[in-house]
């Protein structure tokens, strides 16, 4: 048995406010309704459907996660958030094209009511999307004051005891660390003279933080994971996640390349391309946002193969992925992916995969479990990176001595084992051995 942590329960309503309300966002919160009405049901949601096995095989003791741990009942959320357009939730999931009419009036109510702030915007950062419900600032600085300022009257108003941000919104472009971003001190002052190299999801992150907001970044942009920001959560005890929701692709490739490695089966080459239409895959047709995403799914295979390990299997990969901007087919991207492996004596093979998905589907229980895991370890007093959700990323944060771990089955293990430990139970390791003596 390992010490529970003390765990605040969940009294009161809890808020989750998101940054960019288009498509992920708004099927969340009409999955979340239609689920409250007992209309639907919470697939894809560990939260609401997984379970966790507790002590020996022999007890037979597996309650579902919302049994065992303190988590917000559905009932209990309240949404909100920002975007660059106008839009209520209704009219925001009505254009996305995600969920059927009937679903959507069957919570239209509910939906017309969620009406976004205007968004921090910055086109050098999203060059595909014209904006027309923006903020008006003067610097970096007063746009943060203004979104904190939004966190203050959205509790207010909603009468909310916490609050969780989860970033739903489009991919930025493509940047690397700079000094700027390696200190608060040099953070904090980028802001006040609004240094270039100071993104709106940095903003949105940096705002969470100074409000004592758990924040998660569900996009591939560079955001909570510089070391100013890192730093900001140690210093204010605040759980930071993320980055880039594990939905489509590369859900894929983090069940399929374990299963290589763990039977030594060697990898040549992994060919990987993405039709999709929605927003997402607008602002992705420019090359600087395009880059986020490419180095977000690249970073995957060569983490889980260790190529350094196995130089025989692994050591000359040719990983290629490609996105493509293709209107018609709306949010119901599809993946091709072309595997060339071999195996006993280097007999060549191939494994192909065609997966059609609706990409807001896969993301939205997603952006549940993110939420209430967030409370969960806000409750906790669990601050600072919490490696144990990632689960749910395709670029999990660590701290800079780690690499980030990718095998969805080690995740999972991580995460369940999180719960047990927090929860006083006895960690999993699945050796039982003391069966058979």
């Amino acid at each position: 048995m390992t010490g529970a942590r003390e765990i605040l329960p969940p009294r009161g309503k809890l808020g989750v406010l998101m940054p960019g309300m288009g498509a992920v966002a708004t099927t969340f919160i009409a999955g979340v309704e239609l689920i409250k009405k007992g209309l639907a049901k919470p697939i894809g949601s560990l939260t609401q459907l997984g379970t966790i096995r507790l002590g020996k095989r022999t007890k037979s003791r597996v309650p579902k996660i919302k049994e065992f741990v303190p988590l917000a009942e559905l009932h209990e959320l309240d949404f909100g958030g920002w975007d660059a357009f106008p839009d209520d939730a209704y009219e925001a999931a009505a254009l996305a094209g995600v969920l059927e009419k009937e679903h959507l009036n069957a919570v239209r109510e509910e939906l017309k009511r969620i009406k976004p702030f205007k968004a921090v915007f910055d086109p050098r950062y999203v060059a595909r999307i014209k904006a027309t419900h923006t903020k008006s600032f003067a610097s970096s600085r007063e746009a943060a004051e203004q979104l904190r300022e939004d966190i203050r009257s959205f509790k207010q108003e909603h009468g909310l005891s916490r609050v969780v941000m989860v970033n739903c919104a489009s991919t930025e472009a493509y940047i690397q660390p700079q000094k700027a971003h390696f200190s608060l001190e040099d953070f904090e002052a980028a802001l006040e003279r609004s240094d270039p190299s100071i993104s709106p999801s940095m903003i949105y992150a940096y705002a969470a933080l100074m409000e004592g907001v758990p924040y998660a970044n569900g996009a591939p942009s560079l955001a909570a994971d510089i070391p100013a920001l890192v730093e900001l959560a140690d210093e204010q005890g605040v759980p930071v996640v993320g980055k880039d929701f594990k939905t489509g692709q590369t859900l894929i490739k983090t069940i399929m390349a374990p299963g290589l490695k763990a039977r030594t089966l060697g990898l040549e080459g992994w060919y990987s391309t993405n039709i999709l239409g929605n927003r997402d895959g607008e602002v992705l047709n420019d090359e600087k946002s395009l880059k986020s995403k490419e180095v977000s799914k690249l970073s995957v295979l060569e983490h889980i193969l260790q190529p350094e390990l196995y130089p025989d299997l692994y050591d000359k990969i040719s990983h290629v992925v490609k996105i493509n901007y293709y209107p018609p087919r709306g949010d119901s991207k599809e993946g091709w992916d072309n595997l060339d492996i071999f195996g006993w004596l280097g007999y060549p093979m191939q494994i192909k995969i065609n997966f059609l998905a609706r990409d807001s589907i896969l993301a939205a229980p997603i952006v549940l479990d993110l939420a209430l895991f967030l409370d969960v370890a806000e409750r906790a007093r669990m601050g600072g990176i919490q490696e144990w959700l990632s689960f749910y990323f395709k670029s999990p944060m660590t701290l800079p001595e780690l690499y980030p771990e990718h095998d969805l089955f080690i995740q999972q293990m991580k995460l369940k084992n999180t719960l047990r430990a927090i929860m006083g139970e006895e960690l999993i390791t699945h050796l039982g051995l003391d069966y058979y003596e």
